[in-house]
């Protein structure tokens, strides 16, 4: 039962590109019904399970975790539309395990001993490397969509990196913040809608994608529970997983098309970025 519970949220968290690619619609669609979604699931949690309170220092660092991942969730959706989901996946999951490794190190003294810091070292030259492999393309045209891509990613990947951070700063179980947080991604959301397109809130489309924040916000609460029956480093790694869904995902449900050489080294690819996660994991 343990590893089934673990394997939910990669489930979750890979078929959310799967389902933006189906629905389609603007960038500000999906972020706008992404919010709505994860404010949903969290006012249930809120008012179905009975969570110790916090107090207001605590929410308000929960609230800018969630805020945060709104910027992260941007940049991503903004590089499906650039080069689509089965070249950003294996991208941004580099960006996001690079990252949060490196913040945990220099801020909260994580991977601690010589050993263990070469161990993490090596890691992340794996997960550079996958990546890598994951964006090799044939054309020049492509290549140039990967840059780009790329450029997006880099910077917004910053809003993953405090949105995991944020969390490790606060005394609090991962039930009680994970309200605020939900009600982050929907302030974050909002506001990026209100300051972009505001017309955007009436349209169909924002509100079918709430499907997505649905998904993303139960997967989320299964973590929770995941981390507890199975420890914080299984779920994790375990989580990684999601990077495989979307990626064949994106290729196969998606029609995203790879030459078999291409094909041959995003599977590369994948590998060592799961084989890189696994290793930070448990560290």
């Amino acid at each position: 039962m343990g590893i089934f519970i673990a394997l939910l949220p990669a489930l979750g968290w890979g078929i959310m590109p799967i389902l933006i690619g189906k629905i389609g619609g603007e960038r500000t669609n999906q972020i706008l019904g992404t919010g709505i979604g994860s404010l949903i699931v969290g006012l249930v949690v809120h008012f179905a399970f009975s969570t110790s309170s916090i107090s207001w220092p605590v929410f308000l660092i929960s609230l800018a975790s969630g805020a945060f991942w709104v910027i992260g969730q941007t940049g991503q959706y903004r590089s499906f539309e650039i080069m689509g989901v089965s070249e950003t996946m294996p991208i941004t999951t580099g960006f996001q395990l690079i990252g949060t490794s490196v913040i945990g190190v220099l801020a909260f003294g994580e991977w601690p001993g010589t050993t263990n810091k070469l161990i993490g070292v090596g890691a992340l030259i794996l997960l550079i490397i996958g990546a890598y492999l994951t964006s090799i393309n044939d054309n020049k045209s492509g290549n140039s969509q990967v840059i780009k891509g790329i450029m997006v990613l880099l910077p917004t990947s910053i809003g993953y990196w405090v949105y995991s951070a944020l969390p490790k700063m606060v005394d609090a179980s991962g039930l009680s913040i994970f309200f605020p947080q939900m009600l982050g991604v929907f302030l974050g959301a909002l506001i990026y809608v209100l300051t972009h397109d505001r017309q955007v809130i009436t349209e169909k489309k924002s509100w079918l994608t709430t499907i997505v924040g649905i998904v993303f916000a139960i997967s989320a609460l299964i973590y929770i529970f995941s981390a507890q029956e199975n420890g914080v480093a299984t779920a994790f790694v375990f989580t990684q997983l999601n990077v495989i869904v979307a990626t064949l995902g994106g290729m196969l449900i998606l029609k995203e098309k790879k030459s078999p050489r291409e094909f041959r080294f995003t599977i590369a690819g994948l590998v060592l970025i799961v084989v890189g996660s696994i290793i930070t994991g448990f560290i």
